[in-house]
């Protein structure tokens, strides 16, 4: 267990030996001493203590609590770097400069630009992390195997913490991007529907995250889930509502299953609430920005449906990912 707090100083090392070291005198201590104690009395006696031993010595030395703590400690401490390394930090905030400049003040007559910025957020961050979580338990495979052999912890409480560190660490660099493209490019400078707009964002990039999780834990290969990833990121961005607007109804189903269409259905929802007013449309008339093309294609309704449906995915991708792990088998 000592090797969870891998990297800790010498009193985090000493505090988890002491802890250990009562959990011992608690739980197996008891159990080893019965035995010996059997083995001296009748065969009958003997096999009774025995079967009490082995209950005893099955159970987990440490609460779930104390599992969830040490490993969400563990995982701040190892993946702060990986998260905000320089080379991640350059090319999130180096693409956000770059779109705010080619999206500048976009007018809100512009729609089909305003659209296109709408649509770009929710495949950047639909997709970026989607990548990036393949590789989690691919490469942490030998150390899954090798830890939970030993019972240092449970399943649950592995991929309980793995969500609670994904919050601070995933959800920064997102953040920074927002902030940056979302006034650079012009979209509503209210108070409001900048916060929802995070928070959709926000709410994407968990799901996308928990998509990867389930191909990463289902195949176990980091060329195999790449490969996979590459191939639904190419679907859902064709299917997702901005560039093919017509999709032919045998295939209609394909964007059903996209969360960065509902991403995108509820960013255009608040770009443009109670159907977004009207807009030029040529020659002097004014149209109803939901007529427009690229809106009238996906919809401006139907928020809470598109909300509740991006929830399913999030908890089912990762309901997968704990099954798959718990499939788990050394090779």
């Amino acid at each position: 267990m000592a090797a969870l707090l891998a990297g800790g100083g010498e009193g985090e090392h000493k505090e988890v030996r002491g802890r250990l070291s009562a959990a011992y005198e608690r739980h197996i201590a008891p159990a080893v001493k019965l035995d010996v104690c059997a083995r001296e009395a009748t065969p009958g006696g003997q096999q009774a203590a025995s079967r009490r031993a082995s209950k005893a010595a099955s159970e987990w030395t440490t609460g779930w609590w104390t599992q969830f703590a040490v490993l969400v400690q563990r995982g701040l401490k190892e993946r702060r770097h990986e998260s905000f390394n320089k080379l991640r930090v350059f090319q999130v905030l180096s693409v956000a400069a770059l779109a705010g400049l080619l999206w500048w003040r976009t007018p809100a007559s512009h729609l089909q630009d305003r659209t296109a910025l709408v649509f770009f957020f929710s495949v950047f961050w639909g997709f970026f992390p989607l990548y990036n979580a393949v590789f989690t338990f691919p490469l942490e495979r030998p150390m899954l195997l090798k830890e939970r052999a030993s019972g240092m912890y449970r399943l649950s409480s592995y991929v309980a913490s793995r969500a609670a560190t994904d919050l601070p660490m995933e959800l920064g660099l997102p953040t920074a991007f927002v902030l940056i493209l979302y006034w650079m490019g012009g979209l509503d400078p209210r108070p409001g529907p900048f916060l929802l707009s995070l928070a959709v964002v926000l709410y994407s990039v968990l799901v996308a995250q928990s998509l990867g999780l389930a191909i990463g834990a289902v195949l176990m290969d980091v060329k195999q889930g790449t490969t996979l990833a590459s191939v639904i990121t190419m679907v859902f961005l064709i299917a997702g509502g901005y560039y093919v607007q017509h999709i032919p109804p045998f295939v209609a189903w394909l964007r059903w299953l996209n969360y960065s269409f509902y991403c995108y259905r509820l960013l255009l929802g608040i770009q443009f609430p109670d159907g977004g007013g009207y807009y030029d449309c040529g020659h002097g008339a004014l149209c109803p920005v939901a007529e427009f093309p690229a809106i009238k294609a996906v919809g401006l309704n139907n928020h809470w449906v598109d909300a509740c449906v991006m929830a399913l995915m999030l908890v089912g991708y990762r309901v997968v990912a704990y099954i798959a792990l718990d499939r788990l088998k050394p090779r």
